[in-house]
């Protein structure tokens, strides 16, 4: 945050080392393990369907980029009583951010904009705002993006301001808006910035926001079965809308696409989205490849990163009923959380008068969930939550596994041959200028003697562990107790040990 550095692709390729070695998935049998959880997965999906009067819904479990299972309950419309399929269309109101801010990311990679512009840069009625304080900085993108722009938490008014036209929401601003805080203090959940970032993108681009993402997102994607405009659905396909009120379903009426569009206007299929989903699935893990005409990798990774981050929620439990600790965040029209177990989750929910939906993806894990329901505001975060937390544990998976560089495996070896008497380690050539200086050569032979020697024999020298490219550690065996041995190593060519740990390791 606060850069003004232009993200503009650059006309020369980069230099890249060749040697640089991507995480992997190292369970030969993940797929099929993940398919053996589809009984269980459909049971939850299907039980909390009924439990919380979903009229209809769809569901499915997106790996590595592929639609692997999907599955479908109950009905698209309670007067025709239409079975829901995987090609119904359904209302995903506020998944439809991540839509607005892909396309600012397009633009800003194009040159086109920069985050940190202040709004009114594009918006030009935003010059005439009235800021909350005299020392309030200026909306930028960014804070829009973010959900920093000091506008209040606005889902009642706005979700049903879907169809407004594009002056009625330049009058939203003309009238001077109010602010909850003042621009870059704190988050509050705002549409209202959503609609701005989505006028944004059709006064820097010339065309309408509904117009530039069609073109330049779901046509590249092969997304064939989006639609903005719910009239445009083919007969039989669309999902209606429904309430829950009084132990009864009622019909809940669609709004005609509008200006806010761009905060939730976005009619889809679980096939089309599933698509989408592959794409920031792609942006994992970093590495040198083709990359997507749609988003670069490194954009999509930026999206998916938390721009603010809110307070940690110590008494976190699973749907299982598990403690875990979690902290969550905002990124670019996407929400972040990481838990205490170090797994992240990057998606949206979605909730409109008739709907509610909601993504997650694992990118460490390869996996992610996407879950459509015709009902007002239904309840789906929680679920996806719990169906992945279950996918998890079922198939028993692990992320992507860190393949040791060729230089760590090389210093690794050469480490261990030093070990315990470091004999002419001091002219070998193996370590950086202050290595010696923070670890006299006296003191290392010292800690060393005496750890192996409490070691007894020496059984086996590990595998060196990679915690990144350039720092790891690996255990050496003895028939008494285990030592770890650590060590980084620095950031000049060629990359030399600079650190250095010895610890003992109790046998398990």
């Amino acid at each position: 945050m606060g850069t003004t550095t232009s993200y503009a692709q650059s006309a020369q390729p980069l230099a890249v080392h060749n040697s640089y070695q991507p995480p992997v998935f190292t369970d030969a049998k993940r797929i099929e393990k993940i398919k053996a959880t589809q009984a269980v997965i459909d049971q939850l999906y299907k039980e909390h369907a009924t439990n919380n009067h979903f009229p209809g819904m769809v569901y499915g479990v997106v790996v590595d980029g592929q639609l692997l299972y999907t599955g479908t309950a109950g009905i698209t419309d309670i007067t025709t009583k239409t079975p829901v399929t995987t090609q119904t269309d359904f209302r995903i109101a506020s998944m439809s951010k991540s839509f607005t801010a892909m396309a600012i990311m397009q633009l800003r990679d194009k040159g086109k904009l920069q985050l940190d512009e202040p709004a009114a840069k594009y918006i030009p009625e935003l010059k005439k705002i009235t800021y909350p304080t005299s020392d309030a900085p200026v909306i930028t993108i960014r804070h829009l993006l973010n959900h920093m722009g000091g506008f209040p938490q606005d889902d009642p008014w706005a979700d049903r301001q879907l169809a407004a036209t594009d002056q009625e929401l330049l009058d939203v601003v003309k009238r001077d808006p109010a602010f909850s805080s003042g621009p870059g203090l704190q988050y509050e959940y705002s549409n209202l910035g959503f609609a701005l970032l989505g006028k944004i993108v059709a006064n820097v681009s010339g065309k309408t926001y509904q117009q530039y993402i069609t073109e330049n997102i779901w046509k590249p994607l092969g997304m064939d079965h989006t639609y903005w405009e719910y009239t445009k659905v083919p007969a039989g396909q669309l999902a209606k809308g429904h309430r829950w009120i009084n132990g009864a379903w009622r019909d809940e009426p669609l709004l005609h696409d509008g200006a806010y569009g761009a905060m939730g206007g976005v009619i889809t299929t679980l096939e089309d989205f599933s698509k989408y989903m592959a794409l920031h699935m792609s942006a994992w893990p970093a590495r040198t490849a083709k990359e997507s005409v749609v988003l670069k990798r490194s954009s999509l990774r930026e999206m998916q990163q938390p721009g603010v981050v809110g307070a940690l929620n110590a008494a976190y439990k699973y749907p299982s009923g598990r403690s875990c600790p979690t902290v969550a965040g905002y990124a670019f029209g996407l929400r972040w959380t990481k838990d205490c177990e170090g797994r992240v989750q990057v998606g949206h929910s979605g909730g409109l008068p008739g709907f509610g939906s909601n993504w997650t993806i694992l990118p460490d894990y390869g996996v992610g969930v996407v879950c459509f329901a015709n009902v007002t505001y239904a309840p789906t975060a929680t679920l996806n939550i719990r169906v992945l937390d279950t996918l998890i544990s079922l198939a028993q998976l692990k992320p992507r596994q860190l393949i040791a560089s060729p230089v760590l495996k090389e210093r690794k070896e050469q480490l261990a041959k030093l070990l315990p008497n470091w004999k002419g380690a001091e002219q070998s050539g193996l370590f950086s200028g202050n290595f010696f200086k923070d670890f006299p050569i006296d003191s290392l032979r010292k800690e060393a003697s005496a750890l192996f020697a409490k070691a007894g024999n020496i059984v086996r020298v590990g595998e060196i562990v990679p915690e990144n490219q350039l720092r790891g550690s690996f255990i050496i065996e003895g028939t008494n107790t285990d030592i770890e041995v650590y060590f980084t190593l620095m950031p000049d060519n060629p990359p030399l040990i600079q650190d250095y740990r010895l610890r003992e390791r109790s046998k398990k």
